[in-house]
């Protein structure tokens, strides 16, 4: 029993010292794994809110896309954020570039708006981007959608007013610009009595107030719009008291129409795709009126 006891005792000590050994290994892995879980839980709580609306950009060169971060954890977070570019499509995504954008540091709880550039191709369509957000650790914490849209939008206006000029009334030099850059023709009707213009399209705004409108303009409009001119009427932005009126709607006069259209559907005019698409959807809207119908909910094919 005693040599057995010492046998044992021995064999105990040695299977001991062997565990000791290759325990260590081991140990060290355990702490490098605890240590990256507590990193990776670390950027966990870092996350990028999605954005909505989608944000829509032109393409050709450096854009800015604003990002929301947040921290959902109970300690500031800091890490070296990079960024990788997709051109996607249903079944696809390819992408472009990858690069690294900075440093940030977010408090505990703390939402915060940061902006970046990213150089978005020339297309000619629109076509869907994705721009994933990676931390330190090559983990993606986010992601952004973005639409983007060829920068020669306006050109539609050519073959709509057949080579005829456009009334544009625009006093604060929004619109003017953009259809300039494009080759758009039009006559700047700032200068002259609105009764005298006869073309077949008209853009009326937009206006920083109600105060910066011709007195009687709303008379002027009809006028012009019962001779057959289209008209499309960007409203000044709405004041407090003002009633709740439909972002757009249509008022036939005579031969004519005229589209009353609310400021934030082409607001930002020179860099938002989506508001140039809007007036022009609006212009041609006003050529042709068509009656409202209810929305189609059922499923495409």
């Amino acid at each position: 029993m005693n040599t057995h006891g010492i046998m044992f005792s021995k064999g105990h000590g040695h299977v001991a010292s062997s565990y000791k050994l290759e325990m260590k290994p081991t140990g060290t892995w355990i702490l490098a794994a605890t240590l990256g879980c507590a990193s990776r839980l670390a950027c966990a709580q870092l996350q990028v809110l999605p954005d909505q609306p989608v944000p829509c950009l032109f393409g050709s060169e450096a854009r800015k896309i604003t990002v929301l971060w947040h921290n959902a954890g109970d300690h500031a977070q800091a890490a070296g954020i990079r960024l990788r570019l997709y051109q996607t499509s249903s079944a696809t995504a390819a992408p472009l570039a990858e690069k690294r954008w900075k440093e940030i540091e977010v408090l505990p709880g703390q939402t915060v708006l940061e902006s970046a550039a990213v150089d978005f191709p020339a297309v000619n369509a629109e076509t869907k981007f994705l721009v994933q957000w990676l931390a330190d650790t090559n983990r993606v914490v986010g992601k952004t959608e973005v639409l983007v849209y060829p920068t020669n939008l306006l050109d539609e206006f050519k073959p709509m007013l057949g080579g005829e000029k456009m009334g544009v009334l625009d006093p604060n030099g929004m619109v003017k610009p953009s259809l300039k850059k494009s080759g758009v023709g039009f006559l700047d009707l700032g200068g002259m009595v609105l009764d005298d213009f006869s073309g077949k399209l008209a853009v009326v705004g937009p206006f920083q107030s109600r105060a910066q409108m011709r007195e009687g303009l709303a008379q002027t409009i009809q006028r012009i719009a019962k001779m057959g001119v289209a008209v499309v009427w960007i409203q000044p932005p709405p004041e407090p008291k003002d009633e709740i009126k439909p972002s757009f709607f249509i008022v036939p006069e005579g031969k004519g129409a005229v589209i009353i259209v609310q400021p934030e559907l082409v607001a930002d005019f020179s860099e938002n795709p989506k508001s140039q698409l809007n007036l022009i959807y609006f212009c041609k809207l006003a050529l042709k009126p068509e009656p409202p119908v209810l929305p189609d909910f059922a499923p495409q094919p």
